[in-house]
């Protein structure tokens, strides 16, 4: 197989083989991102794609169960292109159950029904989908590239038509000034969407991005671990849905994870217990990154 520039996958996808079948990000612009800052972003040619899928079964035989489509947006090729290259991937490996693809609201929204519809058929099984914030405010302000809701009409879309969704939220992007609007505005547009994963992140600024730019200079305020973890809880408090709740990366504070809405009691419980601990026990809120 054949990479271009940093690929990145989602922690779920650690055991997928890797596909790249799109160069970097067509938005590029969400000011806490420092991804694919080093290419500009293009489709890969169908031909290529499938001459990677036919040294992948070269080297890992048909035992291949899970495979994720990289980079960012790849949703966004051609709907035909697409469900070429899923059902080709499907032809090399017969035990394959489940492709995946990272895939925005913005980008979600240009397909129409019927071909999300045809991606579910050609053999999409999952959209990782970056919401970020159902806060329409703190959406413009990271420069998201959608309002609160079109990720419903995004996600909502997905959901009809088939297709498992994976939202991400983004804890303490908000920042203090809209801790709590950012909170309960994601909750209210996770529970309108019912996504079949909410998987949790909390916000690190790092270096080259706007959104460090900001904090240094003292307009984003950054939450300390009992803000976020304050928030984290605000959030689980006001969901409505009956997704599974990940927190599935280093950046968090709390480890909470669980089928909504029965898991939410002990998810708050654990939280609880966490807020009891001194904050100097925590990570600093600006150590980590990629």
């Amino acid at each position: 197989m054949r990479y271009e520039g940093i690929v990145y996958r989602p922690p779920s996808e650690a055991s997928s083989v890797l596909i790249q079948c799109t160069i970097g990000c067509p938005h590029n612009k969400c000011s806490f991102c420092p991804m694919y800052k080093d290419v500009q972003f293009r489709i890969r040619s169908v031909a290529d794609i499938k001459e990677d899928l036919r040294l992948a079964r070269e080297y890992y035989g048909d035992a291949v169960e899970t495979m994720f489509l990289p980079d960012g947006n790849t949703i966004l090729m051609k709907t035909e292109q697409l469900a070429d290259i899923l059902q080709f991937a499907k032809e090399q490996f017969p035990r394959l159950n489940r492709i995946t693809v990272y895939g925005s609201a913005k980008y979600i929204r240009l397909k129409t029904a019927t071909e999300l519809s045809q991606l579910k058929e050609a053999g999409l099984n999952r959209i990782h989908c970056g919401m970020e914030s159902g806060d329409t405010v703190t959406l413009a302000r990271i420069n998201k590239g959608a309002t609160a809701e079109e990720v419903i009409e995004a996600g909502l879309k997905v959901k009809q038509a088939g297709i498992e969704l994976s939202e991400y939220i983004l804890i303490g992007v908000g920042g203090r000034e809209r801790t709590r609007e950012h909170a309960i505005g994601s909750a209210a547009v996770l529970s309108s969407i019912d996504p079949d994963f909410i998987r949790v992140r909390t916000v690190i600024p790092l270096p080259g991005t706007p959104l460090y730019n900001d904090y240094c200079q003292g307009i984003f305020g950054l939450l300390s671990p009992h803000e976020a973890l304050k928030e984290t809880a605000l959030l689980i408090e006001n969901l409505t849905c009956h997704s599974m709740l990940y927190s599935d990366h280093y950046s968090n504070y709390a480890n909470v994870n669980g089928k909504l809405p029965d898991a939410k009691p002990a998810m708050l419980q654990d939280i609880a217990k966490l807020l009891k601990i001194s904050e100097a026990q925590f990570r600093s809120p600006e150590e980590g990154g990629l």
